[in-house]
Order: C-alpha cells, then structure tokens, then sequence
C-alpha cells in the first residue's frame, strides 16, 4: 500500500488451496467428486490457522468453494481465527467429466490423455474446457470485485486457481494445456492486491507454506 492509499483503496485476496483430501491421498481425479479431508489434511489446516493466529493476520471473510475439501478446511481456519465464512459454487473445481473420482491408474485405461486437446473441447468428454475454466475464474473475480473493499480469504482449488491467476495476470488459456502452470500445494496460498485507483495487481508470493516447515 503507497502512503496516498488508504484501505478503502485497495483489495487484498489471498487464494487457498483446500488442505489435503482423500482423494488426494488415494491420488484420485477429484474434479467435482466430493472427497472429505484427511487426518494430514486436518492438521494441516489447524498449523496454517495456527500460523496466522500467530502472525495476527487478518480477514474481512471467508469465502470458499462447495465441495467437502473446501469448506473443511475454510470451518477449521473460520472456527480458529473467528471469522465469519459463505460459500459460493462458482469457486468449485473444475468439472473434469468422466474422469470424476477415478484413480489415476483407472483414467490411463479408460479415458488415456489424447495427443492434442483443443481449447474448446470438453475435458474428459463432458467435462468443462479449458476456456470454459478460464471465462468462470473471470466471472469469481468479477464477483470478488462486487464485494467492499478489504481482506478475503478465498478457498478453493488448483485448476480454477491456476485459471485465476491468467485471468488476473491477462494471459489467455492455450490448447493442450501449453501455457504457464500456477501451482497450489495442498494448503499453499497466494496473496494478491488489486490496488482499485490504478486498476493495478500485485502479487504478494505464490503457493506459499510457512505453516509446513
């Protein structure tokens, strides 16, 4: 923040991967296939909630995807740092079609990655593309942008997160998955600020977890 801003200027956003699943753990493709924390998971959860409690880091709210994975671990940082929490669909995964909750060594045979993936096509035939995932990551941010300026935790997943970061970045999505690949660890998070007078973004640190060490 320059010395001419004020917190009514600014917007921080600090985007959280979901702690470990078991889906996850099982090394499933999880998509929108719902999969509950694991103990790991847990405790991953409760050290970062630790870690900020210790930082004093504060929120305005909790926002967090739907699914199990999510809302887990969103309730477990909402309970320790006494924040109020919603969901909101729109920060789902992506939805990865007939891949959904399948192992990794199930989808090699049953649905083998193709040699070429259009950026219009389908993921694993009724899936979401990858365009499809790029134009829903716009639309949470626009939604983010609805909201009064302030600090919001936002929970949710790797694939939607990555798109989140082209769109916040102004990259466009590639085919075949080419591109810049933003990675979240399980409980890595990236904080951003949207600076609202210059229309500017800037990038606090990416897939950060100082709660793991």
């Amino acid at each position: 923040m320059s010395s001419s801003e004020s917190a009514s200027d600014i917007y921080e956003f600090t985007f959280l991967r979901h702690a470990e699943s078991l889906g996850n753990a099982e090394r499933r493709h999880q998509g929108q296939a719902d999969f509950p924390l694991t103990e790991k998971g847990q405790r991953q959860a409760q050290a970062l909630a630790a870690y900020w409690k210790d930082q004093e880091q504060r929120f305005d709210q909790i926002i967090s995807s739907p699914l199990s994975r999510a809302t887990e671990t969103a309730e477990i940082l909402a309970a320790e740092l006494n924040l109020d929490m919603i969901t909101d669909p729109v920060w789902m995964e992506r939805d990865n079609g007939k891949l959904a909750g399948l192992l990794h060594e199930e989808a090699a045979e049953k649905l083998p990655i193709p040699d070429f993936i259009p950026l219009y096509q389908p993921i694993a035939e009724t899936g979401e593309s990858q365009w499809e995932l790029y134009l829903r990551a716009g639309r949470a941010i626009n939604k983010l942008m609805k909201l009064d300026p302030g600090g919001y935790l936002v929970v949710g997943h790797g694939g939607l997160f990555n798109m989140v970061m082209y769109a916040v970045i102004g990259l466009s999505p590639q085919p075949n998955f080419q591109g810049p690949r933003f990675r979240f660890s399980n409980s890595g998070f990236t904080p951003v600020r949207y600076h609202i007078a210059t229309g500017r973004w800037e990038f606090l640190g990416q897939n950060l977890t100082p709660h793991l060490h």
